[in-house]
């Protein structure tokens, strides 16, 4: 049974555990991902701090990391998960995210909605969210979302090659593509890992996670772009009547004084 994720290794951590800092406590990690295997390790270059990875052996299946503290002599528990509502695998359902700073914690991104209305307003999230408007191959468009847990990766195609447009003009060609993001954020993001099937197990965060770009049928992504535009072309409208009304003003306080000093 999958209790907790920690999503995909992105060159810098696994975009799921946002405080993995490379720089904490002199604690050094590492994955490897080759030939011969795939594989996460970490070292100590603090050689006074000890540390150790343990998981619960109860239907929790808690991973937690402790650092021995010298002046308590004692194991101290300096990371756990998982943490709070949205590590919980699936918590959201497929197409859902999990926003452990809102209330209630999942929602549905644009162009989606709920599945099962009445169990979802029950905080129910489980049944995830399906989509507003089916998919056009030829026509879909790409919604932008930032700072993501990225989706659970059973089911994806890699190259670590392609450049992020690359990336996304295959994941426009295949039918089958649900969303693409880089294998890597590292100096400005490389390589392609591209989703053909659901996307499950989604969070957002605050800071830290990474881009995820998620397809969508163009009327949903239209919606935004139109009702952005409808607001641009109002704020330009108001904006310039209010400068017509005061060059206006200006004008009729011009013409005035130069009545009085005429009729002087």
């Amino acid at each position: 049974t999958i209790i907790y994720r920690t999503g995909p290794w992105n060159g810098e951590r696994f975009s799921g555990v946002p405080k993995m800092n490379t720089d904490t406590d002199s604690i050094v990690f590492s994955f490897s991902d080759d030939a011969h295997g795939v594989f996460y390790s970490f070292s100590i270059g603090n050689a006074s701090l000890l540390s150790r990875l343990t998981m619960t052996s109860d239907s929790g299946g808690e991973l937690q990391r402790w650092t021995w503290t010298e002046s308590s002599e004692s194991w101290n528990e300096f990371w756990y998960a998982p943490a709070d509502q949205c590590d919980h695998y699936r918590e959201c359902g497929p197409y859902g995210v999990c926003d452990n700073n809102a209330s209630p914690v999942c929602t549905c991104m644009k162009g989606f909605s709920p599945k099962n209305p009445q169990a979802w307003n029950l905080r129910d999230g489980s049944g995830g969210c399906v989509r507003n408007t089916g998919l056009n191959c030829s026509t879909d468009k790409f919604l932008h979302l930032e700072h993501m847990k990225l989706p659970e990766t059973s089911s994806v195609f890699i190259n670590k090659s392609m450049t992020l447009d690359e990336c996304g003009s295959l994941c426009k060609r295949n039918c089958s593509c649900t969303a693409y993001a880089n294998i890597d954020i590292r100096n400005g993001g490389s390589g392609c890992v591209m989703w053909l099937g659901q996307l499950i197990d989604m969070r957002v965060y605050a800071t830290y996670g990474q881009d995820l770009f998620v397809r969508l049928a163009a009327a949903d992504i239209g919606s935004t772009s139109s009702s952005k535009s409808r607001r641009a072309v109002l704020a330009i409208g108001i904006t310039l009547s209010a400068l017509v009304l005061v060059l206006g003003l200006v004008a009729i306080c011009y013409l005035r004084k130069k009545r009085q000093q005429r009729s002087r």
